[in-house]
């Protein structure tokens, strides 16, 4: 729009100065030079003209390039945009599986006891525990771990109160439905525990002490955080509630016992073997002794059998330089200069 109305003002320019030359001036020279200057004018509105088309091209063909530019990132945009949403779409359909699946008593349990062999098969070596272990009077744990004298086998039970729990926190129910849950909440967890007591501590067959363990890290908090009358109940019951959390540090510390029972039996082996190790070290030094006073023994008579060996270099070399004296006297003489006349062992 700008580009058409500066045309107009130049064309209103061109016509004004048309009728100035034509109509206002007779001078014929004056004439003359007017229409060289209104050619020359014309010339230079064409040349400004094209040269402000082909801006205006460029710019448009910029600006369509930035334009499909930008569609082309929008698309893309839009696509990651899509792929997101459908992720999370499948997020929230496994979140309501999930929350399916803990609706139910029997799937909770399964869950809890679920999570509960992955930690401790995780973390402790296979001789230290055993799942589903069921004892002399017939009842069945979780789990029961093998723990050194005197604490012995320790069990494990899992307990999932979550259903109660859920309705505390239900803001579409009225604050008496959450009061009465909260209750009932209380109760089942008192339930949980002093079912695990009355199960799972036996005389002369496990510890004095269970663990409840507690697949929810909230439940456990809200438990710890707003509920002290159950921990004083659990502890006068010697039950230990346990999150996933805290099952890992508990697991961590019987492990590292485990391995220092393990590292003093080793010592015992070892110092043995030490015991043994020094005494054939004992022989070694005292045979060594020996091969060296062989040794010694071998060079001092390897040293006389040098000896007599010169001794009877000489002799052969005089016997080779016997002389016959004139008068025809068999005898031999023997002379040894610088033989030293050693006697041999």
């Amino acid at each position: 729009m700008n580009v058409e109305i500066f045309l107009v003002i130049i064309l209103l320019l061109i016509l004004a100065l048309m009728w100035k030359v034509f109509f206002q001036k007779n001078d014929d020279g004056l004439n003359q030079k007017l229409e060289d200057k209104h050619r020359q004018m014309i010339v230079d509105i064409n040349d400004a003209m094209n040269k402000l088309s082909d801006r205006l091209h460029n710019t448009l063909s910029e600006q369509e390039k930035s334009q499909s530019e930008t569609f082309l990132n929008v698309a893309k945009t839009l696509a990651t945009i899509d792929e997101a949403q459908k992720k999370i779409d499948g997020m929230m359909t496994n979140m309501v599986s999930l929350q399916e699946i803990l609706g139910d008593k029997r799937s909770r349990g399964v869950y809890g006891e679920i999570q509960l062999e992955g930690l401790i098969k995780n973390i402790l070596p296979p001789d230290a525990f055993a799942l589903q272990h069921t004892f002399s009077n017939g009842v069945r744990v979780d789990c029961v771990l093998y723990l050194p004298e005197p604490t012995g086998t320790v069990c494990i039970d899992s307990k999932f109160p979550m259903e109660n729990y859920h309705k505390m926190y239900d803001q579409s129910l009225a604050e008496l439905d959450k009061t009465a849950a909260k209750r009932q909440f209380k109760l089942d967890v008192k339930k949980h525990i002093s079912d695990i007591s009355s199960k799972y501590i036996i005389p002369n067959e496990t510890s004095d002490g269970a663990v409840m363990f507690i697949p929810a890290e909230a439940v456990f908090a809200e438990i710890h955080a707003y509920h002290p009358d159950l921990i004083k109940e659990a502890m006068s019951r010697h039950v230990w509630l346990v999150s996933p959390t805290t099952l890992m540090a508990v697991l961590n510390t019987a492990r590292a016992v485990l391995k220092d029972i393990e590292t003093r039996k080793q010592v015992h082996i070892i110092k043995s073997e030490l015991g043994k190790l020094g005494q054939e070290f004992d022989r070694f030094d005292m045979r060594m002794k020996k091969l060296a006073d062989n040794i010694n023994q071998a060079n001092d008579n390897a040293q006389k059998i040098h000896i007599t060996s010169k001794k009877i270099s000489s002799r052969f070399k005089q016997i080779e330089r016997v002389q016959l004296d004139d008068k025809g006297d068999d005898q031999v003489e023997f002379d040894e200069p610088g033989i030293d006349e050693e006697k041999d062992d």
